[in-house]
């Protein structure tokens, strides 16, 4: 064996040498990735628990002994649950649509053209999530009821936009920068416009980050509570986040009903993340490669 070989193979063995754990190390490393998977898992499993369970016992620290379904039978047949569920849809699905359109055509511009104050569009995208939501409630407040958007599905989806579509285009924006210009060139030599371009090359390689994007602003639609109480009256216009309050609140506290609609608002979210999982990673490893 020549020297520079004998050299490498002690490296190898060196840096494996290093990098093994010892076994007081190992039993650490696994018993703290067991304690953070017990803390995730366990308020989610007891809302779980807790929905089949009389509500009288609601509170109780013991395994469920009378299993029922008369929570969800009460939530699902003697609340305005459904109509909630119908509000949220209608209020989510236009958010998620609208709010990856106009942040997939942002990130696309900002990353393919040059025009005058880009720099100080992407710094105002920014600026904008630096306001806390309880500081914001009051103008917005005040601009909805100027426009007659207030106790409107419109006026929610607008608040929703401006929440979910700067992050968004900044996410798109590291995504776009990802997918060679070429592709831009060879459009343009085709004979098709820039908007031709994005949309029917460019669009259809980016489905990893609008997979990302249309999760992000489903998810702030769906799960949003603060703008849905505040702008939202009548039991007939809330969304299932404003819904949900009127089991718990100053006059009646009824967890077992609580419990059993976050169970089912947590259906729909769950079933859109297994939907869309296979491209969140990818979405989001591409989105951050290229400043």
């Amino acid at each position: 064996m020549s020297k520079t070989e004998s050299t490498r193979t002690g490296t190898r063995t060196s840096t494996r040498t290093r990098n093994r754990r010892g076994p007081l190390a190992s039993v650490g490393l696994h018993a703290t990735l067991l304690i953070a998977a017990a803390v995730a898992v366990f308020p989610p499993l007891w809302l779980l628990v807790t929905s089949f369970k009389p509500k009288n016992d609601a509170f109780s620290t013991e395994p469920v002994t009378n299993f029922t379904f008369a929570n969800y039978r009460h939530v699902v047949a003697d609340t305005e649950f459904l109509t909630w569920f119908g509000n949220s849809v209608v209020v989510v699905g236009i958010t998620t649509v609208v709010g990856v359109f106009i942040a997939a055509t942002t990130g696309y511009a900002v990353s393919r053209f040059r025009f005058p104050g880009m720099r100080p569009l992407m710094w105002l995208l920014l600026i904008t999530q630096m306001f806390p939501v309880a500081v914001l409630i009051v103008p917005l407040y005040n601009l909805l009821a100027g426009l007659g958007l207030l106790n409107q599905p419109a006026g929610l989806v607008i608040t929703y936009l401006t929440i979910a579509v700067p992050f968004c285009a900044w996410m798109m924006k590291g995504f776009f920068d990802t997918i060679p210009v070429e592709i831009d060139e060879a459009g343009r030599v085709d004979g098709l416009n820039p908007f031709g371009t994005f949309w029917r090359l460019v669009l259809p390689l980016a489905r990893p980050g609008l997979a990302v994007t249309g999760f992000y602003t489903f998810v702030t639609a769906w799960a949003e509570v603060a703008y849905a109480s505040a702008f939202m009256t009548g039991e007939e216009n809330l969304t299932l986040a404003g819904g949900l309050q009127t089991f718990v609140n100053q006059y009646l506290n009824d967890w077992g009903s609580m419990t059993a609609a976050a169970v089912i608002i947590a259906v729909p979210a769950a079933l859109v993340f297994a939907f869309a999982q296979r491209h969140l990673v990818a979405g989001l490893t591409s989105g951050t490669t290229k400043g």
